[in-house]
């Protein structure tokens, strides 16, 4: 079944890495009210009260040379996170989501570098930083959990050691302090017995208590950004479900950012104020995470959520999106999704399309151009999608109602599986 057609609208405590190359508030215009030509980049506002953004991403192009050219892993990409704001990140293996946190922490690997763009913290480049002026950014004002917390934890020290050092490591106060203090994160995340648990070591925790444990290391220096790499994605769903409530909990009470990146748009739903997708190393579409989950407006958004079976929805086949994400030696002239797009004309296959106001998104789609720029003969189907079926399931408020609800479920049981932990973790190691 083809996807339907959008309507038509005018890391803390670093020890090896080097730590070298490493907005606004309001709504995108609505259809008709202005639009943005090609080569002027639109800045995806950030949710919040208008205020300058706490970090902000300009143009960012990240390249990897090797001895047959130059790849490009990211190919400007620009949003902003407010304070206290989630910003979801989305999108296919290979993308760039991870690539893209772990250049704005400044762990990138070589030969990967930041060969164009900004990253801005509270608008301060911070990309340029030599390493010692980087490393006490990182983990005391940007902190980064990683995917999987048992190789994220050092097997040989306690947790209230490793925890312990990152604190000593980035605030001025005693030892006996700092393992208060750490006492303190591992109950504030909701580690049974902390002043026990401290001192056991990464494999007496089970897979959800170790991510606790990685969030309370992240939280250790009070920082205000946390980049969270897939923080659930191994993690069984009740344990997702405790885990979404904390994050969700930190950025209420600590007013903490959080860059989201996961496959999962049903923690993305249940969790993010906004969404980006990325594909191919590009912003494809942003937006509040309603509008997105709802009602979106790039054709491969669209692709992605008509992909999601909907409970009680009577479809016979899910959508699927033809073929696969181009290498990065074959990305394609123009858009970069141009060879899976149902829709594509011509001008999809020579211009790149920017981010262009989209209802209530921004999306990068050529369909979205002012009709007096747009290039009409069509190759795949005519973009005149007004007309177009649109196909019935998941992109409705339904859609978004079950998405957010499996956390919701899931929440109910999230204290009993709780007390299963409490009651394991007397009898100390699993």
């Amino acid at each position: 079944m083809p996807f339907p057609p959008p309507p038509h609208a005018a890391a803390n405590v670093d020890h090896a890495s080097s730590g070298g190359n490493a907005g606004h508030g309001g709504s995108a215009l609505a259809p008709g009210e202005a639009t943005v030509s090609a080569g002027a980049v639109a800045t995806p506002p950030a949710a919040g009260t208008g205020a300058a953004p706490l970090l902000s991403v300009r143009n960012l192009r990240i390249e990897f040379p090797h001895r047959r050219g130059t790849l490009v892993a990211i190919d400007g990409v620009s949003f902003d996170v407010a304070r206290g704001e989630v910003l979801g990140v989305v999108g296919e293996s290979g993308a760039g989501k991870s690539l893209t946190g772990a250049a704005i922490i400044g762990l990138l690997e070589p030969p990967g570098r930041i060969a164009a763009g900004q990253v801005l913290l509270h608008g301060e480049p911070i990309h340029t930083l030599p390493p010692e002026k980087m490393r006490r950014i990182r983990g005391r004002r940007i902190a980064m959990i990683f995917q999987d917390p048992l190789t994220s934890l050092n097997p040989l020290f306690t947790v209230g050691q490793q925890i312990t050092e990152t604190i000593l490591t980035h605030r001025d106060i005693s030892e006996k302090a700092a393992r208060k203090r750490a006492i303190e994160l591992l109950a504030e995340v909701g580690i049974p017995a902390p002043d026990q648990r401290v001192d056991h070591y990464p494999h007496q925790f089970s897979g959800g208590m170790r991510q606790r444990v990685v969030i309370a290391l992240a939280l250790c220096a009070e920082p205000e950004l946390i980049i969270a790499d897939e923080p659930t994605t191994a993690l069984d769903v009740s344990v997702q479900a405790q885990i979404i409530t904390l994050l969700k909990k930190l950025c209420r009470e600590h007013h903490t950012a959080v860059m989201l990146v996961t496959h999962d748009m049903g923690v993305i739903a249940e969790t993010a104020d906004r969404v980006a997708v990325m594909y191919a190393g590009r912003l494809a579409e942003i937006g509040p995470v309603r509008a997105v989950v709802q009602n979106p407006q790039h054709p491969y958004t669209r692709g992605l959520m008509g992909s999601i079976p909907v409970l009680g929805a009577d479809v016979h086949r899910l959508v699927q999106i033809e073929g696969a994400m181009p290498r990065l030696n074959a990305i394609p002239p123009g858009c970069a999704f141009n060879p899976r797009c149902p829709h594509v004309f011509a001008r999809c296959h020579s211009e790149r399309p920017d981010l262009l106001p989209a209802q209530d998104t921004l999306a990068a789609c050529w369909l979205y151009a002012h009709p007096a720029d747009q290039d009409r003969p069509g190759t795949k189907q005519s973009p005149n999608v007004e007309s177009a079926p649109r196909a019935a399931g998941p992109v409705t408020a339904s859609a978004f109602q079950g998405l957010t609800s499996r956390g919701s479920a899931v929440n109910r049981d999230a204290k009993t599986d709780t007390d299963g932990e409490n009651d394991l973790a007397q009898g100390g190691s699993r």
